[in-house]
């Protein structure tokens, strides 16, 4: 087979996966050409890549999955190849084939193996026709509602009923009991048709008590195919993984081979060629494993392998789409150490995971042997309402998984990340957890002990230490600017007893008043029932390093207005909101008014002017940040006025509908 060597590729994708495939182009010596939407005008990886080119438009649609638009610019560019990266048109059988038709090379596997893993019910089929193990269920033509149900009761509960085209979670449901199944037919089909423009189904019987288990594997155009060990990602919310370690702490050397084997058949099966993930669930009670899904892509965890095998994986993905053979073969597959990764999300896990949007004002790492960083954010970047809230992996490397362990917590410690919330502290709250600790968890485990994952171990203190941190900022700040009076101790006043005072909210909405006292070159600091005596060691930039109690602590702090955004070693990232000493004065929200709660598309209108509404009755389904949800109604009425359409972008607090009172 005839090798040609890559001159430039494309990627088609944005974000860390872009800059990750960019370095592995520069290291080969390759051209990278970046290609990037409006809001993606000032993002890292365009600054990083040797060209890049403005899609134009904000949205996926307008932009990464404009399959006309892309190649065009491939074939002006003269690039040899277009590179996905996960996501987007990363599965896209019509995406590979038209490359193919204009001679550009699909950095992936061949269509028919993408297309013949599309639909979950066919895979399912030519997978058990292979000999791979199979979870019991149905997936056949027959989609209506009897037959599906009548599907379902043979199965037995409880199971799970998935989309035939889904990913993500889309158009999944576990169901425990008859009466639930109707309901969760209808809205598995609905949601499924929107995401994919497809709604079969499939009925799975359900693992109560499951890990999943990804093997990598990867094949050449010669017939050769390897497995590449094994990712634990059981750790998942709303089915999109949070941590991914490598070895998993749930297989013995027997059962790796086996289920390495069974990876290994799967890929053969399709004649795979490329870079892809076998996917399993493990019964952790029985140590049946049953197949999955094969992802026909790279996948956002493949730094994990990467970094226990020493392969990169970009490059054997550039190399075999060259016609290259594979360079290694399964006898050099070897685990060196473990690998641990942790994806930092721009989210609130208290808020069911929502995701957010704003400016990360401050982004900094700490300096970590054995620390690696993917990301395309930098201080002053923006996460928008139109992509993945993802900012960033972090993974660690060391001899054991105990080890890998402490290390990332320690990361997660010194990590810098402020402006917006972030999942950081529920990460580390995740990384002590003793069940963690001990790899005894599965798919359930955030579902379960969520609580115990989202609290500030000692917040009063926390909160205390914060508001010294910020008001000492501030009196910092006033001190410098000073041009009178310098010879008067700062807050002198009339009366010596009367402390100088600061308040502030947290995102919580907790108030926290500050009382203080400037005497000696030392402040006297009391908040609730809290006492401190603090002293100013130096501030550098948006660094303060105080002695607090004879301890020193240093805090990250960045101003927005009159919000704060701080970041120490104990306290994590806390958001502060300085008080004005005014009464302040709130906008009336009229009764029966719905609002976005955040930047937002509206994607299905389920009511009109003039119905009568329930509580709990279903109005607007709108997606954002690739999350779909659901307002529903919190009274009964009738509909007033619908002042948004299908489709319309809306920034948070615009007002979606009315519901007046009957």
């Amino acid at each position: 087979m005839k090798t040609t060597l890559f001159k430039s590729i494309l990627i088609a994708n944005r974000g860390e996966i872009a800059s990750r495939i960019i370095r592995t182009c520069k290291k080969m010596g390759v051209r990278s050409i970046a290609i990037y939407s409006e809001v993606d005008r000032e993002a890292l990886f365009v600054k990083q890549a040797d060209t890049a080119i403005c899609l134009g438009g904000n949205s996926p649609s307008e932009s990464y999955l404009n399959q006309d638009k892309i190649i065009e610019i491939a074939k002006n560019q003269k690039a040899n190849a277009i590179h996905p990266g996960y996501g987007f048109l990363s599965e896209n059988a019509s995406f590979a084939e038209k490359c193919r038709k204009e001679n550009i090379v699909f950095i992936g596997p061949h269509q028919e193996a993408i297309q013949a893993m599309a639909l979950k019910s066919n895979a399912k089929a030519l997978m058990q026709k292979s000999g791979v193990p199979v979870i019991p269920g149905y997936a056949g033509s027959d989609q209506t509602l009897k037959t599906l149900t009548k599907e379902a009761l043979r199965v037995g509960f409880p199971l799970i009923i998935k989309a035939v085209a889904g990913g993500g979670g889309k158009g999944m449901r576990i169901v425990h009991a008859k009466q639930e199944l109707s309901a969760a037919i209808e809205a598995a089909k609905s949601e499924s048709l929107h995401a994919f423009s497809n709604d079969e189904l499939l009925i799975e019987k359900y693992i109560p008590s499951g890990k999943h288990i990804e093997f990598q594997i990867f094949g050449d155009q010669h017939g050769n195919v390897i497995h590449i060990l094994e990712r634990e990602c059981s750790l998942q919310r709303r089915y999109q993984k949070v941590i991914e370690e490598s070895p998993s702490p749930a297989l013995t050397k027997s059962l790796r081979e086996k289920m390495g084997a069974a990876a290994v058949n799967a890929a053969k099966a399709i004649q795979y060629d490329n870079a892809g993930t076998v996917e399993f669930i493990l019964d952790i009670s029985t140590q049946e494993f049953f197949f999955l899904e094969v992802n026909t892509r790279l996948q956002v965890e493949h730094p994990v392998t990467e970094e226990i095998t020493g392969l990169d994986l970009v490059q054997l993905q550039i190399e075999v789409a060259q016609g290259m053979p594979l360079s290694v073969n399964q006898n050099d597959i070897v685990s060196d150490g473990y690998a641990l990764e942790c994806r930092l999300y721009a989210e609130d896990p208290a808020a069911n995971y929502q995701p957010v949007t704003g400016t990360i004002h401050q982004f900094s790492v700490p300096k970590v042997e054995g620390l690696r960083l993917e990301t395309a954010i930098e201080s002053g970047s923006q996460i928008s309402v139109f992509y993945d809230p993802m900012i960033a992996k972090i993974i660690v490397k060391d001899k054991t998984r105990q080890s890998a362990i402490q290390k990332m917590i320690y990361a997660l410690s010194q990590m810098v990340c402020l402006g917006i919330k972030t999942n950081q502290g529920f990460l580390k709250n995740l990384l002590e957890h003793t069940d963690f600790l001990e790899g005894g968890y599965d798919t359930h485990f955030l579902d379960t002990h969520h609580k115990d994952l989202i609290i500030n171990k000692n917040p009063k203190r926390s909160n205390a230490l914060a508001s010294i941190a910020c008001t000492l900022f501030d009196w910092n700040e006033r001190e410098s600017k000073r041009t009178l009076l310098k010879h008067i101790p700062s807050g002198w006043r009339n009366s010596f007893y009367e402390p100088l005072k600061e308040a502030y909210k947290t995102a919580q909405d907790q108030q926290i008043t500050c009382q203080y006292r400037f005497q000696n070159g030392a402040f006297s600091f009391w908040i609730e029932d809290q006492s401190f005596e603090v002293k100013m060691v130096s501030i550098t930039g948006s660094k303060i390093h105080l002695e607090i109690n004879g301890m020193l602590s240093s805090f990250e702090i960045v101003k927005n207005k009159t919000a704060y955004f701080i970041h120490n070693e104990s306290t994590g990232a806390i958001e502060l909101h300085q008080q004005s000493r005014f009464p302040e004065i709130k906008k009336e929200k009229k009764p029966g008014s719905y609002e976005a709660s955040m930047p937002s598309q509206i994607i299905k209108i389920l009511v009109q002017k003039g119905d009568e509404i329930n509580e709990n009755d279903p109005l607007l389904v709108v997606s954002s940040m690739k999350m779909e949800s659901t307002i529903v109604a919190n009274q009964q009425g009738v509909v007033k006025n619908i002042t948004v359409s299908e489709g319309q972008n809306v920034e948070a607090g615009f007002l979606l509908l009315q519901i007046k009172e009957k």
